[in-house]
This record gives structure tokens, C-alpha cells and sequence, in this order.
């Protein structure tokens, strides 16, 4: 019997979702795959043996349900994060995603309001109007900076119960200074998330928004394992914030959302940590000579904190990425104008890229 697939129009979706598209970042089997921010250094392999062996032992309980409160992980991040924090300040779920979604289904949810700044992280609408909840996109300077009294004057007159800082941002990779932190935070009453997916990424020297949690309750900072430790694949993200803040998440997570496999496989990564991030420096360094190459082949790299490298001075930005995907390379558009995005992956591979792109050049002057 034939059967006909119901079309997505057909169902009796929510009103709100109608005519919105799923996040969706190219995924094809190319040489080199530098479009999604993944830090493509392998893990380790003695870290690696160590994340394996935490997991058979969890294996052996896979019978029974995880920690409901995964203290010990909680202790890992607090231990990890430093500057005081204890481990009922501490959040975690599968992947930062899901802790900006908890975040937004204890604070937002419908009739309130999110706000960003564009360009800023795709996925704070789609997440934003998955829970109910209306978003706001503000603006940024034309380098993509922010400036502390215009942010906060922008978000005084939205009135938003959420705001989404990107600090460093995605996809530009432009710093945030804590002045605009502070500025936001006066300005509104409602959460303020600063989203430091990259922040290990940064310079040294720079101040993490760790730093102001002291006597800001509504203030929370996000982290994600996914890049510098190189575990996109295990799905870890967390959160600082104010201990009210954590028992409010408690009330929307589901029961025993992270499993015992994944418990396992972080807390082990967090006892390697020095090693997880020693690959962060070559990171940055094929990060800053991406960025010095593209300079020289007469593109404009902007400023970045991450690991990776949004460029201007693309004529066609479509037709750029379609011939370094047709030379094995895949890259990202994320839809700025004369502008492409490329992670700064290992040596060769960054190479590889900074090659295609100088033949493609060289073909254009032809």
C-alpha cells in the first residue's frame, strides 16, 4: 500500500513556528571541513584511554538512573572555572544549546522577550521562539563592536526579559568588553546571558565575565566543551551563575537529562584539562596566520577572540565557496554580505584552505 508523507504545512503546527527552517549548517565528506567552529584537533590519546575507561566503569550501572544532580561534574566545572565558584553555581546539559534553552524555558516562554545583537549567534531566535517567547534583534557598530552606552540604550528602550551577549561573538569573532556587560545588565531587569562559547580562545590577559557574577543575581555566563576541548561530539555545555538561578533550571530540565556515559566522559576530560587545552595556542596561531594571509591576498579579516576568522572583501561569496568546496574545502556563508567564515583548524589543514582561496584568486586575475 502506497502512503502519502504529510506535508509540513498539513500539520497542525504552532502558529509560531510556521514558515520558520531548523538550524543547519552544511555537513559533507570533504578533505577538509572548516564551517562549524569544531576545534579538529584529536583528543589526546592517553586522555582519550582515561575519558574510555570512565566510561566502561560507568557502563557497568547503566542499569540505573545517572545522578539526577550530577554533583561531581558540577565540582569538576567549579574546579575548572576558578574564581570562587562552588558547585551550586554551576549548570550543565547536552551541549550549551540546551542550557541556553533551559535558561529560556525558566525566563522566557511566551508573551516575554529575548533580545540580541545582529550578527550574533543563529541559534538564540530559533531557540528563543522554540520556548514561546518573541525575539529582538538590536545592532552593532559597523566593525561589529559594541559600545557600552549604546547597548545599554538599546536594550533599555526593548525592555527584553532575556539578553543574549556573545562574548567573543559568533560568527564575527569581535571581543566584548566588560563595560558593556556591566552597562546591559544596569539597564534591564531581566536575565543577562554572556556566552563565552569561546572565551578560551581569547588573549591571556582578558577578563572573563566570571568576574562580575559577585552581587549580580540575574547574571549567568555559558561555556560549552565543544571547542577548546575538542568535544563537540559528547554534547557538554554549563553555566555560572547565581544559585536562584540554578533551582529556577531545575523546574524545566528534564529528569536525569544528562546520562551517566556523559557524566563519565567529561568529569574524565576535566582531569586532563591542561592537556585538553594545549592545543588552544596552535589553535590561535593558525587562527592569526589565517588572519595575516587572508590580509595579504587582499581580503578583510576582522578582529577575532575564536577560533575562527570572518573575512570581507568577498565579491561573490557564493561562488567563493562553491570552488573551495569543489578543491575539498568547506567553509561557511553565514549570510553577511561579502563576507565568509573559516575555522582555524590544524596546520595542514589551514594550509589547505589558505591554498584554495590563493587559487581562486589567482584564477579570478586571470
Amino acid at each position: 500500500m502506497d502512503r502519502v508523507s504529510a506535508r509540513l504545512e498539513d500539520l497542525p503546527l504552532r502558529p509560531d513556528l510556521r514558515g520558520l527552517t531548523p538550524y543547519g549548517a552544511p555537513q559533507a565528506p570533504l578533505p577538509v571541513a572548516l564551517n562549524v567552529n569544531e576545534n579538529t584537533h584529536p583528543v589526546p590519546e592517553d586522555v582519550a584511554d582515561d575519558i574510555l575507561d570512565s566510561v566502561a566503569r560507568a557502563l557497568r550501572e547503566v542499569n540505573r538512573y545517572p545522578d539526577r544532580e550530577f554533583g561531581a561534574l558540577r565540582e569538576g566545572f567549579a574546579d575548572y572555572l576558578g574564581h570562587g565558584l562552588t558547585a551550586d553555581q554551576i549548570w550543565a546539559a547536552n551541549g550549551s544549546n540546551e542550557v541556553l534553552q533551559h535558561l529560556l524555558q525558566a525566563f522566557a516562554g511566551p508573551g516575554r522577550t529575548a533580545f540580541g545583537f545582529a550578527p550574533t549567534y543563529s541559534m538564540y531566535p530559533l531557540l528563543t521562539r522554540g520556548t514561546g517567547a518573541s525575539y529582538v534583534a538590536g545592532s552593532r557598530g559597523v566593525d561589529y563592536t559594541l559600545a557600552a552606552e549604546d547597548a545599554a540604550a538599546q536594550v533599555a528602550e526593548a525592555g527584553p526579559d532575556i539578553v543574549f551577549l556573545c562574548a567573543p561573538n559568533n560568527p564575527t569573532g569581535t571581543p566584548l568588553g566588560l563595560d558593556v556587560i556591566e552597562a546591559v545588565y544596569d539597564a534591564v531587569d531581566g536575565i543577562v546571558i554572556v556566552d563565552e562559547a569561546y572565551q578560551e580562545f581569547a588573549p591571556r590577559d582578558s577578563r572573563s565575565a566570571l568576574t562580575l557574577l559577585p552581587d549580580r543575581e540575574r547574571l549567568v555566563v555559558s561555556r560549552t566543551m565543544s571547542k577548546a576541548f575538542a568535544f563537540a561530539g559528547a554534547r557538554v555545555g554549563y553555566l555560572a551563575a547565581d544559585p536562584g538561578v540554578i533551582d529556577a533550571l531545575r523546574l524545566v530540565r528534564l529528569p536525569y537529562h544528562l546520562s551517566a556515559l556523559t557524566q563519565a566522559a567529561a568529569i574524565a576530560a576535566l582531569r586532563h584539562a591542561p592537556a585538553m587545552l594545549a592545543m588552544v595556542d596552535d589553535i590561535v596561531a593558525q587562527r592569526d596566520r589565517i588572519t595575516a594571509t587572508l590580509d595579504a591576498l587582499g581580503y578583510a579579516p576582522y578582529e577575532s577572540w575564536t577560533n575562527f576568522v570572518l573575512f570581507s572583501g568577498v565579491d561573490d561569496p557564493a561562488a567563493t565557496w562553491q570552488a573551495l568546496y569543489d578543491r575539498g574545502v568547506l567553509i561557511r556563508d553565514v549570510g553577511i554580505p561579502h563576507s565568509l567564515r573559516v575555522t582555524a583548524g590544524t596546520e595542514v589543514e589551514s594550509t589547505a584552505f589558505l591554498d584554495a582561496l590563493a587559487s581562486i584568486s589567482a584564477a579570478e586575475r586571470v
